[in-house]
């Protein structure tokens, strides 16, 4: 018989990659979903007996996803799938009523294990035939996968490995949100810059990264009333100062910073040669840091992740520019995710 199987991300990538991951020759019609809202729409339409589910998703992410089928009472088993893979992270889920986690990216023979445990899937009878072919309902992200998607995935995991990190370190639940992708003029990057500019004061640090044709600069733009607290979890008892805050500043952009483009090198199998962090400054407007900056392109691949850390007041943002030159190099690297 013909299980329905839903896919829910707002990733096209991400979709695509997990429909190619399902066993092949197993008996299923396989729909997307773009964020948890349309999936609960589809289930109600009896598409979804297994729900494969991402967390960061607009309109309805996937722990709200996952209240409302607990609630609700819907007959689906839920596999959630995503690069948030915080210990807490994967708790929580199963707190909500989860079958099981899977991290991004996808391992098959994982992926096989977890749904021979669902007693839906059995290898040694699978049939000897292609799956139904997948149907997109999706209703906010139908058409072709634009690159930005791709991009916006490979970010998406390298985010949850960097916040999967200070997690760890710091014994903290970080807040992940949905990476945001731009193709910008620097000038426009500058103005975008100035145009969030409040009376708050930021902390910066920068540091390049090359390897295999594609080269950037990553800052981290850290709030000073971010310091308090990031004190109080790295156990610092003594008197806050500028050379206590710079010590602060620097361990975070190495676990952040680090992480963050490790991950990415890992999934476009190339390895990044990092440069010596640089102090941008202390405690001024954000678009103070970042004018001094000597650049040395007018376009800019920019991916923006604004990070924050549950029940503390800590934020900071993560701004990933790539080269214009690496462009050309970045497409043909994510071009087989597509």
């Amino acid at each position: 018989m013909t299980i329905p199987i839903l896919i829910c991300d707002d990733s096209g990538v991400a979709r695509k990659q997990m429909a190619k991951s399902l066993p092949a020759g197993w008996d299923v019609e396989v729909s997307f979903a773009a964020n948890g809202q349309e999936a609960i729409d589809l289930i109600h339409q009896g598409l979804g007996d297994v729900l494969f589910l991402d967390l960061n998703m607009p309109v309805m992410d996937g722990y709200q996803t996952l209240e409302v089928i607990s609630k609700e009472e819907l007959p689906t088993i839920v596999i959630v799938v995503s690069g948030d893979i915080q210990p807490d992270a994967r708790k929580r889920v199963i707190g909500l009523g989860a079958f099981d986690f899977i991290k991004k990216p996808i391992n098959g023979d994982e992926l096989t294990a977890i749904l021979q445990k669902t007693g839906l899937y059995n290898e040694s009878d699978a049939p000897a035939k292609k799956s139904a072919p997948a149907v997109d309902r999706t209703v906010s992200h139908q058409g072709a996968i634009s690159m930005f998607d791709a991009f916006q995935e490979v970010a998406n995991v390298a985010m949850g490995q960097a916040a999967d990190l200070l997690a760890r370190l710091l014994d903290v639940f970080v807040l992940l949100p949905i990476p945001r992708v731009n193709l910008l003029e620097i000038s426009e990057l500058q103005m975008a810059l100035q145009a969030t500019e409040d009376n708050d004061t930021y902390s910066g640090v920068c540091q390049g990264f090359i390897g295999s044709g594609i080269a950037g600069e990553a800052f981290l733009l850290f709030h000073d009333s971010s310091f308090k607290d990031m004190a109080k979890l790295m156990r610092y008892d003594g008197k806050l100062n500028e050379l206590v805050e710079l010590e602060l500043l620097m361990d975070v952009s190495s676990v952040l910073i680090g992480a963050c483009i490790k991950g990415i090198a890992e999934q476009l199998d190339i390895a990044f040669s990092q440069g010596h962090p640089v102090v941008l400054g202390q405690h001024v407007n954000v678009g103070d840091l970042l004018s001094n900056n000597n650049w040395r392109w007018t376009k800019t691949l920019a991916i923006e992740i604004c990070y924050s850390i549950e029940n503390y007041n800590i934020n900071c943002d993560l701004l990933l520019l790539f080269t214009e030159d690496s462009l050309p190099v970045f497409r043909d690297k994510v071009a087989y995710l597509i």
